[in-house]
């Protein structure tokens, strides 16, 4: 990875959980819990398990010479099997790897990253959630212009705006949780997937191997099968397009025609090359450079789904590098957008005033419903569209019309219209829908008690 971009596009710690150094980790964990499992069930002897194992410790193996020779190899477990028996004594050389093959090595190792990169991108978009939910209570009466087609439709509360944001990515969440409980499984198949060269007890083998590693035992090796990986991608896919909707909102919200909140400056942050004035939505703009790339890499990842007979050609290997980097790139957007949110500045005042700039307007639909008992549903909406249609082609204020209009001053007087056009105080059930969000909120912040890498 590249250390100048790098830090955009990943955090830390995910950088570190699929870094050649945790990836040599994964597959030598996978050759010892191996050995093991054979030991105990009396098909190589304990001395050379025990050799096995003390010697699987990434730090004894250079990741680029195994690179290397991965080119003419065809992957990376054929040569790290060759080091680490040249590794070991003469008498438990022969035992390295016995009946497996690189691919099970592989996957396996893939699924163990899988399970710690779970726990940091849930830990990320637990953040992130942190950041929707204290907006969402801080304003959900806050009253603000809701856009459709990019167009004011509606007044909202902004709180409940971050309540959508909120659900979105506590869904997200949920569908990680749920791979992370399930779809992590060991691989172990051989060759050809039978596990010929395991038996007798092949399947008992493989069902100890899962118990070994804290991973599922799948029905049957899944190796020509990737549904798990494809899963996973989607899933990853899912919550950096949940992300990417918080980062595009604060964005559009900052422009500075809407103006209605703005990301928390200071030194180096949000600044410009060249305009002094300026600050950046720089949160909102990173998440959605880590968003934006994850739809190829979930579609290369789908596209290996149909694989040849019981190994595929082609469609495995590309899953070594688009896997990790989804979970990158999901994981860097969630930390993106929680810097995003915490400490953003919101600003009802401008809020109010985007919402009294259409004159009213956005609550024409209210006048209509009053008017509907005494002309007529279809008549008092085709009136009120016809009112809309004047005040703005004149450019005077909505109320002024509405009241001029003798149809309409009949049924509603002047103080009535006034207070049917207040948009503060047409937000529907967005106060019950805020805190159904909270509510969700804050049963999932207690189930997560506990759980590694989750705020606690």
């Amino acid at each position: 990875m590249s250390e100048l971009f790098a830090p955009l596009f990943a955090t830390p710690a995910l950088a570190e959980c699929f870094g050649d150094r945790a990836w040599l980790q994964a597959l030598l964990d996978f050759e010892a819990a191996l050995a093991r499992v054979q030991s105990a069930a009396g098909k190589i002897p304990k001395p050379a398990a025990d050799a096995i194992a003390a010697a699987c410790r990434a730090e004894r193996f250079d990741p680029r010479a195994l690179g290397e020779a991965a080119r003419a190899a065809g992957n990376p477990v054929i040569p790290l099997v060759r080091a680490l028996g040249e590794a070991l004594p003469r008498e438990a050389a022969g035992f390295v790897h016995l009946g497996a093959t690189s691919q099970d090595a592989l996957d396996t190792a893939l699924m163990l990253l899988a399970r710690r990169g779970l726990e940091l991108v849930r830990a990320e978009l637990a953040g992130a959630a942190e950041g929707c939910a204290a907006l969402a209570a801080a304003h959900r009466a806050t009253p603000l212009a809701a856009r459709t087609l990019l167009q004011q439709a509606l007044p909202t509360s902004f709180g409940a705006k971050a309540s959508g944001w909120l659900v979105a990515l506590l869904d997200a969440d949920d569908r990680l949780a749920e791979l992370r409980a399930r779809g992590l499984a060991v691989q172990l198949g051989g060759a050809a997937g039978t596990l010929a060269a395991l038996e007798p007890g092949g399947l008992a083998l493989a069902a100890a191997l899962a118990r070994e590693l804290g991973l599922a035992e799948p029905l049957v090796p899944w190796h020509a099968a990737r549904g798990r990986i494809a899963e996973l991608a989607s899933a990853l896919g899912v919550a950096a397009g949940a992300l990417g909707k918080v980062a595009l909102d604060v964005a559009l919200l900052a422009q500075s025609e809407v103006a209605e909140v703005r990301e928390a400056g200071g030194p180096g942050r949000g600044g410009s090359s060249t305009l002094p004035q300026k600050r950046n939505p720089v949160g909102a703009a990173n998440a959605l450079a880590c968003a934006k790339r994850t739809p190829g890499l979930v579609a290369t990842i789908l596209s290996a789904l149909p694989q040849e007979h019981e190994r595929g050609l082609g469609g495995w290997p590309l899953e070594w590098e688009v896997l990790p980097e989804l979970f990158r790139l999901t994981g860097a957007a969630a930390a993106h957008v929680a810097g995003a949110l915490h400490g953003l500045e919101v600003d009802p005042a401008r809020m109010r005033a985007n919402l009294d700039a259409a004159g009213g307007a956005l609550v024409a639909e209210r006048v209509a419903l009053a008017l509907a008992p005494a002309l007529g549903r279809a008549a008092a909406q085709e009136k009120v569209e016809s009112v809309c249609r004047r005040a703005r082609e004149r450019g005077e204020a909505l109320l002024d019309v509405l009241a001029a209009d003798p149809k309409i001053a009949a049924q509603l007087p002047r103080p009535a219209l006034a207070a049917l056009l207040d948009p503060s105080d047409y937000l529907g059930a967005s106060a019950e829908l805020v805190e159904r969000a909270l509510a969700r909120h804050r049963e999932r912040r207690g189930t997560s008690r506990g759980s590694p890498g989750l705020p606690k």
